[in-house]
């Protein structure tokens, strides 16, 4: 491995890629490789903070429409979700030897630390896992937005959006339109101005106002973790401009 370009990292991984071809819930072959991937970048001497969505679980917006609920309520909800899938995680994580600390937006001291930013650092300084759940504790954000007003907190060096079956950011939907065009390096302007669903708009101009470069990758390729952090052009970057990379990989 090349020397390290990210030493501390923010990977936002998303409810339903844990699902994996399941309807709900989650794959155990998808979190055991997430967890394995996170064990050998972190071994790189990487500090890795992470954020889970929980769409797997319950989507705030669509179950509001379809249940008849308020969105405050149905968001609150969804955040309960992240919060399992996190605390899931970390089991796994812990099982293979990875020390992981979940801190929650929403106060919940038997089961999570609340969200304090100055202890979330430290853990990360002391070579410990941080997953944060409960999305910012607010309704209407996003977990896209919570990645990435995160990764502002804890100076993360680069917000990496991990996807599943999609390497990249194209101009339309890859499953569905074989001709999509893969953009290697986009602006965040560009992002915003041809309204790219990749990444929640709100999570882009809070990215771009922090100046933390976004990597879109597939996160079922073996390796390609380690790979971006060691500099290799992976996936799609979002940045005021192109980074140095060390190869074309």
């Amino acid at each position: 491995m090349s020397k390290l370009v990210y030493k501390r990292i923010l990977l936002k991984l998303s409810g339903e890629a844990l699902m994996g071809n399941q309807p709900y819930g989650i794959d155990p072959k998808i979190i055991n490789h997430i967890a394995q991937e996170v064990k050998e970048t972190q071994e790189l001497g990487v500090q890795v903070a992470i954020v889970v969505g929980g769409g797997n679980i319950f989507r705030g917006v669509q179950s509001s429409a379809q249940l008849g609920m308020d969105r405050a309520a149905a968001d609150y909800v969804g955040m309960l979700g992240t919060l399992m899938n996190s605390l899931v995680l970390q089991g796994v994580l812990e099982s293979i030897n990875v020390n992981t600390r979940v801190q929650s937006a929403i106060e919940m001291q038997a089961i999570a630390e609340p969200y304090i930013r100055r202890r979330a650092t430290r853990h990360l300084e002391k070579g410990r896992v941080v997953i944060f759940g409960a999305g910012t504790g607010n309704p209407f954000f996003t977990t896209d937005t919570t990645a990435a007003l995160r990764a502002a907190e804890i100076d993360a060096d680069i917000l990496l959006m991990a996807k599943h079956g999609v390497d990249g950011a194209y101009d339309s939907d890859p499953r569905r339109n074989a001709t999509a065009k893969k953009y290697n390096f986009l602006t965040y302007n560009e992002v915003l101005s041809k309204e790219l669903k990749v990444i929640d708009a709100a999570a882009v101009a809070l990215a771009q106002e922090s100046s933390i470069p976004i990597i879109v990758f597939d996160f079922g390729i073996k390796g390609l973790i380690k790979k971006i952090v060691c500099g290799d052009n992976i996936g799609t970057l979002i940045s005021d401009k192109p980074q140095k990379q060390v190869s074309n990989k």
